[in-house]
């Protein structure tokens, strides 16, 4: 009766829309089942928009799917996914997992080749599962093409996707071992890409239909999958023709219902947004009114005084200095309230030309961080007043502005400022959280974190941060013994332990940081670097002004802290340290590309790998690997270190503007090999503002 009736409604649906005279524009590419573009077990060659982000969950009897798809790439989709295998536990000890049911993770990525001609179809190329246990391990082919409202799709499945084998794997007329494929599931986050394209193949494909009533969609495809081996036990297939609806609620959200197998119903919910498209309106004083009140070549204490004020609390800059030297008024300071520094730069240009001194024609702003001085705004005086003025229609010219190295004199003949405070408190909530493990699918730790610094000297800073637990269900954490299947030291997997107090000083060190001179920053410092090590580093950055490359060193000698009594130390030392190569590349907005080459805490050598992206909103998102001299034997299971993460401007969630950012990692599984001590200053980010390209 419930195939019946489902088949009635999807029948209603599509006579209904037979009848309209003309159809609604499509609402855009729908996500799959496991997360990313598709129809419901099948993928499509159609991209979302640029920068969209969608969370996803899909129900069935055998399968849950969480999972998460970013448009990272006009043409790159990456989605990364939880299942949850309801037929299955965990393990078979009930000590180690209670009765957990199994939790499986998953990398997908998909490419685009070529986007959809006049007469040639959209194509792309896709791999998922390739970074975990292979459970749905596949490769495909697949290609789109729009008709009105309806959106073909034909594909070539390799793996899961085309376990029915419906048609020859073409590569098996190349070489041999391309008609063979293990099928046998892999360790947890290992890259099994020796069988891609490997084993029996199939032909899917199928049709996204936009009705004429915008919010609602349907779905039909004929799948290349028979379901014979799957990891949920042998699930019966009395058809390879699925068929759904999406019903769009509102602009974020869409519910998704469909009947696949020819015998089971799929639920859920997907739920997106825009990296790229995300604003929030902010409560903040206008920029300064053009009202110039010409002063004599003195500084007058009153006017300097209000300029200060204003600078501070108007344009953002922290502990502001002027001074004057020749014919140049100079600001010096650390603008804290606007992403963008040029914002923070015009507002203080309003303010000082409004009450600038006679015989002053060069205004030279300097922004600096944690005492760095890192580029210096020279504005033509003239220029910047005919441009506040207005210019008559038809004669606009350009202002005369130009971003030079840090120009900050040592001697000025008048000279006013805020004194900035050396001692320096805060605090801040924290959210510690794990994912997948085999206690609990969720483990969670909030806490607050207080910190305390003071600077020395404008260039030596002593700081320390200490961390209180307020809840956590850390208690459910039972497994501290070590990995059975790695050979390598403890750098990292004690974390278990580590975590279980519930207070602990994170951070206590000093820290000397510098302008070394010319395009050169350097910091040294020592104490407690971290939760996990303490000891004595050194860095060294090499970044030339409005160049979209840089290059950084260092090095560090440490020793693990006691997870029992984090006051002391174990008898584990190192000396780990990394090459770091910082490149942005011009053809691709946003984008860096980093490369770190040196050795690692368990005494491992290899590279990493780091590329992100920054969207307009100034979210970040990055993806990590790590690959060392370590065997995937040495290692265990995952085989190397990976991760993503998400840094997320807070100005995006409160009412003031501000520079504050939240990051949010996901690691899939914490091993020992390729990994790096934690730094509480890393002198790339804290010089973004050399940056052609600053947020």
């Amino acid at each position: 009766m419930k195939k019946k009736y489902l088949f009635s409604i999807i029948a209603l649906s599509v006579a209904s829309a037979c009848q309209a005279a003309s159809y609604t524009d499509p609402l855009g590419p729908s996500q799959m089942d496991q997360g990313g573009v598709g129809l419901l077990q099948t993928p499509t060659a159609r991209m979302s928009k640029d920068g969209e982000f969608s969370l996803n969950y899909r129900d069935n009897d055998q399968y849950r799917f969480y999972s998460a798809s970013l448009q990272l790439l006009p043409w790159l989709e990456t989605t990364i996914r939880y299942t949850d295998v309801r037929t299955r536990e965990y393990s078979s000890d009930p000590n180690f997992s209670g009765s957990q049911t199994y939790k499986d993770k998953g990398i997908d990525v998909k490419m685009r080749l070529w986007q959809e001609g006049y007469w040639l179809p959209e194509v792309a190329v896709g791999v998922r599962d390739f970074g975990g246990t292979g459970l749905f391990d596949s490769e495909f082919f697949v290609a789109n093409k729009a008709w009105g409202p309806l959106d073909f799709s034909l594909g070539l499945g390799f793996g899961y996707l085309g376990n029915s084998g419906n048609v020859s794997n073409p590569f098996c007329q190349f070489k041999d071992s391309y008609c063979t494929r293990n099928t046998s599931y892999n360790k947890a986050g290992s890259f099994n890409g020796g069988d891609m394209f490997h084993g029996p193949a199939a032909v899917f494909g199928g049709v996204e239909y936009q009705t004429p009533w915008q919010p609602l969609r349907l779905k039909l495809e004929y799948e290349g999958n028979d379901y014979k081996g799957d990891f949920a036990g042998r699930l019966k297939q009395s058809s390879p023709v699925n068929v759904g609806a999406i019903y769009r609620i509102g602009k974020w959200t869409d519910l998704n219902l469909s009947y696949e197998r020819g015998n089971t119903l799929m639920f859920g919910v997907t739920m997106r947004t825009n990296f790229n498209d995300l604003t929030q309106r902010h409560r903040d004083s206008e920029p300064q009114a053009y009202a110039p009140h010409p002063q004599s070549d003195m500084l007058q204490h009153q006017v300097v005084g209000q300029q200060l004020t204003d600078i501070n609390s108007n344009a953002g800059f922290t502990s502001p200095h002027i001074q004057v030297k020749d014919r140049t008024l100079y600001l010096t300071g650390q603008q804290d309230k606007y992403r963008d520094p040029q914002e923070g730069v015009d507002r203080a240009n309003r303010i000082l030309v409004n009450n600038l001194p006679e015989n002053i024609d060069t205004l030279k702003v300097t922004n600096t961080r944690l005492n760095l001085p890192l580029v210096t705004t020279e504005t033509d005086v003239k220029s910047l007043q005919d441009t506040l003025s207005g210019y008559p229609l038809g004669h606009e010219l350009p202002l005369k502005q130009r971003r030079t190295e840090p120009d900050v004199p040592q001697r000025a003949e008048q000279g006013y400022y805020i004194d900035h405070d050396r001692l320096q408190l805060s605090w801040a909530p924290v959210l510690n959280q794990s994912v997948g493990g085999p206690e609990s699918f969720y483990m969670y730790q909030l806490g607050v974190e207080g910190s305390v610094g003071y600077w020395l000297t404008d260039h030596w800073n002593t700081s320390g941060t200490l961390f209180g637990n307020i809840i956590n269900n850390y208690d459910q954490f039972k497994f501290t013994a070590p990995p059975s299947d790695s050979q390598l030291p403890r750098v990292r997997t004690r974390v278990r332990e580590y975590v279980q107090n519930d207070v602990y000083i994170s951070n206590l060190q000093t820290t000397y940081i510098n302008r070394l001179g010319g395009s050169w920053y350097g910091q040294l410092y020592g104490g407690y670097l971290e939760m996990m090590y303490g000891g004595v580093g050194g860095e060294v950055l090499y970044r030339p002004l409005d160049t979209n490359w840089a290059v950084g060193l260092d090095g560090n000698y440490v020793k693990q802290r006691d997870w029992n009594n984090m006051m002391q130390f174990a008898d584990y030392t190192v000396a780990t340290g990394n090459l770091t190569g910082y490149w942005q590349p011009g053809f691709v907005d946003g984008v860096l590309v980093k490369a770190s080459v040196g050795r690692y805490l368990a005494k491992d050598k290899g590279v990493t790998f780091d590329v992100s992206r920054r969207f307009d909103s100034g979210i970040t998102a990055g993806v990590f690997a790590t690959f060392t001299n370590v065997s995937a034997a040495q290692y265990g299971e995952g085989s190397f270190t990976k991760g993503f993460y998400l840094s997320i401007p807070l100005d995006l969630l409160t009412v003031t503007p501000n520079r504050t950012r939240a990051q949010l990692n996901w690691i899939p599984l914490t091993r020992d090999g390729g990994q790096m001590v934690g730094r509480k200053y890393y002198l790339y980010g804290l010089t973004e503002e050399r940056s052609p390209a600053v947020e």
